[in-house]
């Protein structure tokens, strides 16, 4: 079978390097990928956003599949684009349909879909810019911290949880009236804050059955101790540990069964992942938001932990016979720590050359921000490399990722050093 995966970040590479070790996957295409992609598949350096220059590539490279990684093209319908197509059609595209990626690509419609299926969420109410007096007096409806979202996709920056209840009415008019962040901020969903610990489920679906992977939680801030400015994510750790059994099953019963039951009554095309970002009330699952794909960094921790041969599960969720399927993980921990460059999440430089590669004999590392220059590989972005390693325990795992980290260098690497640990402090 011929594959593309579509994409250029870690979560990306840890896909591909799942797909060649299947014997089902005989050539493999990542577009536009990066320089760790390009030893393991060939890149094609296209734009994915025109999705007429994806469809040649697909037709000239004879795909069999497609796997769409991040969200951008989902929301701007890449599904529909195919099965409408009468030359793509019959070729398997791995992702939802553009009315399924709103879920992630409107916070209001989440939301909304959330209280018409009775998934247990945070208290919220959507506003406009003419209803910005509106929204601050809703502000003084709740107690601190406030938490505002731009409706829209805004590159993980769009979320402000702010103590002080003038300085979120001054935001809301920033977000509303100014375009803080553009387009996405048209609308901002004002909810109550939950004060909880948060964790990642993912759910692959073929539209009326499920599977659970694996889960994780990851690490958004830039300094230690969850401290700093958000990220796209600073390392990622599976299993959790507090999400035991018990709590699984409410999980289950009342947000994953409910969430795919929901999108079959409403008759929206859902073949693909389900990113539910949830959070640790007293023992009690609510979501935070949806995401319509996987996590990055949480896929450098949760693929490495996937037995079942991908192309199988991935067909299988195409076909709608995906409860055909046995799911088997691997039992032992992962934890990944991701390299960044110094700067990020604000200004960095990229094009630093990336030293000891070669000499990673315990860990997997992920390219998230690299490219080759010159024959050499240097960086590309805020993330960098993920490094992800397997151990019995989190303890082991975690020792070994950083022991690995030290064979790595490159100008100004920065990473933090307690990924994992407030998880065995709670163990």
């Amino acid at each position: 079978m011929n594959i593309l995966i579509i994409g250029s970040g870690g979560r990306e590479h840890a896909f591909a390097d799942k797909f060649v070790q299947s014997k089902r996957c005989k050539n493999l295409f990542v577009a536009p990928g990066n320089a760790g992609t390009a030893g393991i598949a060939t890149n094609l350096n296209i734009d994915v956003s025109d999705f007429e220059i994806v469809k040649n590539q697909v037709l000239n490279h004879k795909i069999n599949m497609v796997v769409v990684g991040p969200e951008a093209p989902l929301v701007q319908g890449i599904t529909d684009f195919f099965t409408t197509d009468e030359e793509l059609k019959n070729i398997m595209i791995i992702g939802p349909s553009q009315e399924g990626a709103t879920l992630e690509g409107s916070k209001d419609y989440a939301k909304e879909f959330m209280m018409r299926h009775h998934i247990p969420t945070a208290a919220y109410e959507t506003f406009t810019a003419e209803t910005v007096e509106k929204g601050k007096k809703f502000l003084e409806t709740l107690n601190p911290p406030f938490v505002l979202k731009a409706d829209g996709l805004a590159a993980g920056k769009g979320v402000l949880i702010l103590e002080d209840i003038e300085e979120a009415k001054t935001e809301l008019e920033n977000m509303l009236l100014e375009s803080k962040f553009g387009e996405a901020s048209a609308k901002v969903v004002i909810e109550e804050f939950l004060d909880g610990i948060e964790l990642s489920v993912f759910v692959l679906s073929d539209g009326k059955n499920y599977k659970i992977l694996p889960t994780a939680k990851d690490y958004k801030r830039i300094g230690k101790g969850d401290t700093g400015l958000n990220t796209g994510g600073m390392g990622a750790v599976s299993p959790v540990p507090f999400a035991d059994e018990d709590f699984m099953k409410k999980v289950e019963e009342r947000i994953a069964g409910p969430t795919v039951e929901g999108l079959a009554k409403e008759n929206i095309d859902y073949k693909g992942f389900i990113f539910l970002g949830l959070i640790k009330v007293n023992n009690e699952p609510y979501v935070i938001e949806y995401n319509v794909r996987m996590g990055d960094p949480e896929t450098e921790a949760v693929f490495p932990r996937i037995k079942t041969d991908i192309v199988d599960l991935l067909e299988a969720t195409f076909k709608g016979n995906l409860n055909d399927i046995t799911l088997e993980t691997d039992p032992r921990a992962a934890v990944t720590v991701m390299l960044v460059s110094g700067g990020y999440p604000e200004d960095y430089e990229k094009g630093k050359e990336i030293s000891g590669l070669e000499n990673m004999e315990q860990s997997f590392v992920y390219h998230a921000g690299t490219k080759m220059k010159d024959g050499k590989i240097v960086t590309n972005g805020g993330r960098v490399l993920a490094v992800t390693s397997l151990a019995d325990n989190f303890q082991t795992a975690m020792k070994k990722s950083y022991q690995s980290i030290e064979n790595l260098s490159f100008d100004r690497m920065y990473f933090r050093s307690d990924i994992g640990l407030d998880l065995l402090k709670k163990n």
